[in-house]
Order: C-alpha cells, then sequence, then structure tokens
C-alpha cells in the first residue's frame, strides 16, 4: 500500500524559515515525479513545487526564489526548504506523486507564518 507521510510544519514569524519533508514507498518514489501542493483556508489546493525523477524543477511563481524542492532517492523522501516565509504561505502542504493519485493524500503538515 502506498503511503506519504509529510512531516516538518510548525510556526514561523514572517522571513523565517522551514523544512518539509515527505516519506514515501519505494514502490513508487524511484519513477515517479513528486509535488507539494498547500491548501489554504477557503482556497483550493495549489502545486507549489514539483520535481521529476531526474531532479528537473518547477515552482509556482509565487514561491520561486523562496522555496527550493529536492529528493533523496536513497531514501524515498522529497523534501521542500521554504525561506523567506511570508504570512500568505500559511497553509496545509501535501505531497503527492505528478500527476497527482486521490488515493495518496495524506494528512499533510501544518504551516504557519504571522506577522
Amino acid at each position: 500500500q502506498v503511503q506519504l507521510v509529510e512531516s516538518g510544519g510548525g510556526s514561523v514569524q514572517a522571513g523565517g524559515s522551514l523544512r518539509l519533508s515527505c516519506a514515501a514507498s519505494g514502490s513508487i518514489f524511484s519513477i515517479n515525479a513528486m509535488g507539494w501542493h498547500r491548501q489554504a483556508p477557503g482556497k483550493q489546493r495549489e502545486l507549489v513545487a514539483a520535481i521529476s525523477s531526474g531532479g528537473s524543477t518547477i515552482y509556482a511563481d509565487s514561491v520561486k526564489g523562496r522555496f527550493t524542492i529536492s529528493r533523496d532517492n536513497a531514501k524515498n523522501t522529497v523534501s521542500l526548504q521554504m525561506n523567506s516565509l511570508k504570512p500568505e504561505d500559511t497553509a496545509v502542504y501535501y505531497c503527492n506523486t505528478m500527476p497527482t493519485v486521490s488515493e495518496y493524500w495524506g494528512q499533510g503538515t501544518q504551516v504557519t507564518v504571522s506577522s
């Protein structure tokens, strides 16, 4: 059974940093692109960043230059380094394959940025 478990969220002040981590089942990780998504209260879930199995990356315009996605294929983890955080980054963050699979959505990890 595929399982994606997010961790690393928390509460920080604007300008601070957090590093999120997603642990994935080995059967899907090595061959799939992976993405980080977020959902703020009252808003739709949106893609924040994605990384291919070979390491190519894409970012939402709102996080370019501040967030960095990376993966460790040996450890089956994908991480999101978030710097210069803003209050508008407050959301629950989720990881999933790219394209997403509905059954893979986990509990997510809450990120709260105060001004």
